[in-house]
């Protein structure tokens, strides 16, 4: 771990992600495009908020992985355990001082409308007192979503694969 001159507090109380009751189940009457990338922007929201449990309710049911589909964390508990372990957040406000931004993205939904996948670009900013506002990394998200037994879409897996990266030292707690 990199010693900082913010203090980084290990346990903070995470800042409540903006509208994080109000990611509401996708049936099959709404637009199946619209409803994943909802998904995909609430993740993005939930870890710049530092909202980790918020994180893991996303991959209740899924994983995330690296780019080969290696799993590094499973279900609710764990992933939340990941971000906590790996990210790290501010006592000021309890978040990691980031803006997670997705762009470029397509998804594509099987014919019988139960699975989708998705592929989406994203870029990493990060800015403190003592350190200019700057992208720390960037690369891209392979997705796959399954609906559940209500029609809500939801994770089955996130492969994270990093591909330009800047300095991490005020974000991660681990050496990529």
């Amino acid at each position: 771990m990199r010693e900082t001159e913010a203090k980084v507090t290990p346990s903070p109380a995470a800042r409540p992600s903006p509208n994080v009751d109000d990611v509401t189940p996708v049936t099959g009457r709404d637009d199946p495009t619209l409803s994943i990338e909802r998904l995909l922007f609430t993740y993005a929201e939930r870890v710049d908020a530092g909202d980790f449990a918020g994180v893991g309710a996303l991959f209740a049911d899924g994983a995330v992985a690296l780019e080969d589909g290696t799993e590094l964390a499973r279900g609710a508990e764990a992933v939340e355990a990941l971000y906590v372990a790996t990210t790290r957040r501010y006592e000021d406000d309890g978040t990691p001082h980031t803006k997670h931004v997705t762009t470029n993205v397509m998804v594509d939904v099987d014919d019988d409308g139960s699975t989708a996948t998705a592929r989406s670009s994203f870029t990493v900013l990060q800015a403190l007192p003592d350190f200019p506002l700057q992208a720390i990394i960037s690369g891209r998200y392979l997705d796959r979503f399954e609906r559940d037994g209500d029609g809500a879409w939801r994770f089955v897996e996130r492969r994270m694969i990093p591909e330009l990266h800047g300095d991490l030292s005020r974000h991660l707690l681990i050496d990529l």
